[in-house]
């Protein structure tokens, strides 16, 4: 019931948004040279450089998502995604795992960006950050999860809310 109601206010919200000529929030994504990431390939057991075609609209569809949760209608971002170093590593030497990513404590996630945030009535914002989470292994429903990237997801969930969710009035 609870999110019926969120739904029918977050729609009435949009079409108010639409109706005042205000665009919605939205978020694009572009990557930067994939081919040279150092690590961003689920299917790639070895140290070849590069980036997954899936994993790249992963990120993206999680990010889009992330700009519909946090961005205020008119907000958009651009993140260009520089660099990816998955959570884990294969260890190919291990010949009953040769195709298994191992989580360890120092294989944590990173991602280099840059971002610009265009929002009415104010100057872009620009940065360029390097998003890591050096404790990804203890992340509260880590165990439970069945998505691969659930440790690259978590860590842009947290960067992108401090960085672009609404701060309450004080």
């Amino acid at each position: 019931m609870r999110s019926t109601l969120a739904c029918a206010a977050l729609m009435v919200l949009a079409y108010d948004s639409m109706a005042q000529g205000i665009p919605p929030a939205q978020v694009q994504v572009s990557f930067d040279h994939p081919e040279k990431f150092r690590d961003a390939s689920l299917n790639s057991p070895g140290y070849e450089r590069g980036a997954d075609p899936e994993v790249m609209k992963a990120l993206t569809r999680h990010l889009e998502k992330l700009g519909q949760r946090y961005l205020q209608p008119g907000q958009r971002v651009h993140i260009d995604i520089r660099d990816i170093d998955l959570a884990g590593r294969y260890e190919p030497w291990n010949s009953q795992a040769y195709n298994v990513r191992f989580m360890r404590e120092i294989t944590w996630p990173t991602i280099d960006l840059s971002y610009t945030l265009v929002q009415p009535g104010q100057p872009e914002r620009k940065a360029e950050e390097r998003v890591s989470d050096k404790m990804y292994l203890s992340r509260p429903g880590r165990v439970g999860s069945s998505d691969r990237l659930y440790a690259e997801k978590a860590m842009l969930d947290d960067w992108f809310r401090q960085r672009f969710a609404a701060r309450p009035a004080s």
